[in-house]
């Protein structure tokens, strides 16, 4: 046992280093004085947690389940941690979140760098690395360090740590330049990129994980710069009380693995919707189908859905999996959710007959409300979509094709629509704000793909070759400012 006067001496000793740490990366530090301060009590006294925010796919927007997104599955808990109620205010840009959490809200959660230089703003503890990356288009040169980056069209998003960034490096590389803006989102950004718009692009490392099925076009080049830090912003002169109550909330979400946990759901894979292969598939349909066509071929009569279109959905969803589960938490072969399942008198998700009942049933509710003036089979495409994407967020996509001048009709012309979703230009017109609108487009055409194939081995019974994919077209507009080389 250390004396008594040594054992002092070393716990004044830590407390001094963690608050020289917190000074520096621009922390709270933790005080021995335990008041709440004014801002914490004004939370409690009115039981509710104001947070400005983004409506992003890292950060906050409405998925089949209602709301998701990484932060808000953090905001959410803390609230719950508070023990109070959640109020978002997704309107904005990450370049006005700052602002608004030093003017309006008690914090900002919108994928925030830590910045201990922006004024007025204090920082939680870090909560998970941000890596910048380095992404070109397919058929370039890859590039290699970055020598090779110099004179091409890069461009990075304004206030998300990745421009940062990029001034830092062209302080040791003053040929370096680029383009920044804050009028768009990551998806737009790497669509300039598909597109041709750009040659290359910086984004974060997860944020490319999260989007890149929709982008084949775009490759991974290397990582720049060291990490940096995903912190949640607090106002300045509002006591400490708030941000010691995130600090320790986010402590203990670590320690107990749940924040790891999270950081997998959300940025751990980019396969949800991956292309299989025709000979996966069919060796699956030798292998699995027959055990559940029965139960398609009987949804089918009672809903008027050919089987095979069922199967295909099936197959789309759970690749035929009865105890399959999504990250989101849909599950069962047809992956219901657990509001639509209650709906639907779904007792048990994991049961296969009453999975694709149900599933069944919920596609011809989705198809019968749809307006009438949708027919043919535009109307069993958007139907599809819905299944995927939600009904909200299916006229959302109508009404901004009539905007395009299109037809809200006609499928080929909303599937046009749907990737706008994504881009808060077009999102932030809408009622139901972002969705990964690019995920509908690729469900629809895998499920009309899968059926095909089933109608030609229903048919034939015979061996066929791979079928390639096409892949979704991504067309993104933005406005940039030039960072041009400092020498």
């Amino acid at each position: 046992m250390l004396p008594p006067l040594l054992d002092h001496l070393r716990r004044r000793r830590r407390g001094y280093l963690a608050l020289c740490a917190c000074l520096v990366l621009g922390l709270a530090p933790e005080r021995p004085d335990r008041s709440p301060g004014p801002q914490l009590a004004a939370v409690l006294e009115r039981d509710f947690l104001s947070v400005q925010t983004r409506n992003t796919p890292t950060t906050y927007y409405e998925g089949r389940q209602g709301p998701t997104g990484f932060e808000y599955e953090l905001m959410r808990r803390f609230a719950d941690h508070l023990g109070v109620s959640l109020t978002l205010d997704a309107d904005h840009n990450i370049a006005g979140v700052p602002e608004a959490v030093r003017t309006e809200g008690d914090m900002g959660a919108a994928a925030l760098p830590l910045d201990p230089s922006r004024e007025g703003l204090i920082f939680s503890r870090p909560i998970m690395p941000l890596q910048p990356l380095l992404v070109y288009r397919r058929g370039l040169p890859p590039p290699e360090d970055i020598d090779d980056l110099v004179g091409l069209e890069i461009g990075t998003l304004t206030d998300t740590g990745t421009d940062r960034v990029m001034r830092e490096l062209q302080a040791d590389h003053p040929r370096l330049s680029w383009k920044e803006s804050d009028d768009i989102e990551v998806a737009a950004l790497l669509g300039q990129v598909a597109d041709g718009a750009l040659d290359a692009a910086v984004v974060f490392e997860h944020q490319f994980r999260l989007n890149r099925l929709f982008f084949p076009e775009v490759e991974d080049g290397f990582r720049l710069g060291r990490p940096l830090s995903l912190a949640w912003a607090f106002p300045t002169g509002q006591g400490l009380g708030l941000v010691r109550e995130a600090n320790r909330f986010l402590t203990d979400l670590q320690g107990s693995g749940l924040l790891s946990r999270l950081e997998t759901r959300y940025f751990g894979r980019d396969d949800y919707l991956e292309y299989v292969g025709a000979r996966t598939f069919i060796g699956h349909v030798h292998e699995r189908l027959p055990e559940y066509d029965g139960l398609f071929r009987a949804a089918a009569r009672q809903t008027g859905f050919d089987w095979k279109l069922l199967a295909a959905v099936g197959y789309q969803e759970s690749h035929w999996r009865p105890e399959a589960t999504s990250p989101t938490g849909v599950r069962g072969l047809m992956m219901l959710t657990n509001a639509t399942a209650s709906d639907l008198d779904v007792d048990d998700r994991l049961d296969p007959a009453q999975s694709i009942d149900g599933g069944a049933r919920y596609l011809r509710e989705l198809k019968d409300r749809l307006p009438e003036s949708i027919t043919g089979e535009d109307r069993l495409f958007m139907a599809l979509a819905a299944y995927n994407v939600g009904l909200g967020h299916l006229y959302d996509a109508r009404r901004l094709t009539e905007m395009q001048g299109g037809d809200p009709d006609a499928w080929t012309d909303v599937r046009e629509a749907l990737p706008l979703l994504q881009e808060r230009e077009w999102y932030s017109k809408t009622r139901y704000g972002y969705a990964r609108g690019g995920e509908p487009v690729i469900y629809v055409r895998n499920i009309r793909r899968y059926y095909e194939i089933l109608a030609y081995v229903d048919r034939s019974q015979q061996q066929f070759h791979q079928l390639n994919a096409r892949r979704p077209e991504a067309s993104e507009t933005g406005i940039f400012d030039l960072v041009p080389p400092s020498s």
